[in-house]
């Protein structure tokens, strides 16, 4: 199934964006889609579902997630996307709940400089975190990628290597394939091959589509001799092997040394701070299975009694008590009830912040470091 008609980005070098099943965007609402869905489970039985679109749009995926779950609905699903910031731990914990369960995207060449050359809008750091964050998820991660692009040297060829190899070595992705470089018609490369040190060498082309022009790359390095290395250590580092091995050990030709530092991938994800927890502006789903059991109860504490919450959640993968002050755990219950209705209206963090303060609570920062508030945040409570 599609989610939309064409790439809401459209913009990388490679691909044919100028052609219309690319370039003009239409994207359904997350109702038609499930209600497809729904179809396609009651004339098949299946419920698996790929979505082949060039590019998932990362929005309608949270909505759609979020119909998944309002219907119950017992699905399986995967697609194509782009690793964009969009994709926040939130979110990824979102799509595996409605049933996601693996992603394949386009890191292409792991080069920040031929990133750009490609407009692929994204960037090695943003690529390490948000594999990070669909892994951490149990989200499984395809990487496609790519050598040859034209003006990509031997140097950047074996760097793009090491970042693979890193990407493997910290889990982040679990399969990829090396794609050759090969020029399309319409895309911005075939259309605008000056731009790109490309020379194409055969007549010019006027029908709907052709996917290999013949051409030369007239500033990079000789491509030929890195497609079986590529291919080897790929092999091994997909079977968690061969990570320990120098990298001109995978290649017959003489090739350079890498220039990324070994813990290259590694320092992105050290210290991530989830940003998502001081934007006020996102918006509060509780997406919990049961509502929790509370009771209140009278605690004696250094000599006074301490009226006293205690929570009691029955998550699936186990149930968890917490302890709240009295006045805490009746605003949170309370809380959970709202947002648990359907038809209340969303809240932002912010909205819920300002009701905090205003029952006079004390700090907002300091409940949201809560045990309890960092449960609910890992089980169904989203800020998307």
């Amino acid at each position: 199934m599609i989610l939309a008609h064409g790439c809401y980005w459209g913009k990388c070098a490679f691909c044919d964006g100028s052609l219309d099943y690319i370039g003009r965007y239409e994207p359904l609402t997350a109702v038609e889609i499930a209600d497809r869905m729904e179809e396609m489970i009651r004339l098949t039985g299946e419920r698996g579902f790929h979505f082949v679109d060039e590019a998932a749009p990362p929005m309608l995926l949270k909505e759609l997630a979020l119909e998944i779950l309002k219907r119950r609905m017992s699905v399986v699903w995967w697609t194509n996307v782009r690793f964009e910031k969009s994709y926040t731990r939130d979110l990824c914990r979102l799509l595996k709940q409605s049933g996601c369960i693996a992603v394949s995207g386009g890191l292409e060449v792991a080069s920040d400089r031929l990133l750009k050359l490609i407009n692929k809008g994204v960037s090695l750091e943003q690529v390490s975190r948000v594999t990070d964050h669909f892994t951490a998820a149990g989200i499984m991660v395809h990487a496609y990628l790519m050598y040859g692009f034209p003006s990509e040297t031997a140097q950047e060829t074996i760097d793009s290597l090491e970042v693979v190899r890193q990407l493997f070595l910290n889990g982040l992705v679990q399969s990829a394939f090396w794609h050759r470089f090969a020029l399309t018609a319409h895309s911005p490369v075939g259309c605008h091959p000056e731009k790109y040190t490309v020379r194409i060498t055969e007549k010019p082309f006027g029908g709907f589509a052709r996917n290999d022009v013949d051409f030369e790359d007239t500033a990079g390095a000789d491509h030929d001799i890195f497609g079986e290395g590529l291919r080897k250590s790929l092999y091994n580092y997909m079977r968690g092997a061969g990570f320990e091995l120098p990298l001109h050990k995978w290649f017959d030709d003489p090739v350079p040394k890498t220039q990324i530092p070994p813990t290259y991938v590694a320092r992105f994800l050290v210290d991530e701070q989830d940003c998502v927890q001081r934007d006020g502006h996102k918006k509060v789903y509780c997406l919990l299975a049961l509502l929790p059991e509370v009771r209140y109860y009278d605690r004696n504490k250094k000599g006074k009694n301490v009226r006293t919450a205690e929570f009691l959640f029955r998550f699936r993968d186990g149930d968890a008590r917490f302890q709240l002050k009295a006045d805490w755990g009746k605003w949170l219950e309370n809380l959970l009830i709202r947002l648990s209705d359907k038809n209340e209206k969303t809240v932002t963090l912010k909205d819920l912040e300002i009701e905090f303060k205003a029952c006079h609570f004390g700090s907002f920062d300091q409940f949201i470091t809560t045990p309890l508030w960092q449960s609910l945040r890992e089980h169904g409570l989203y800020l998307l």
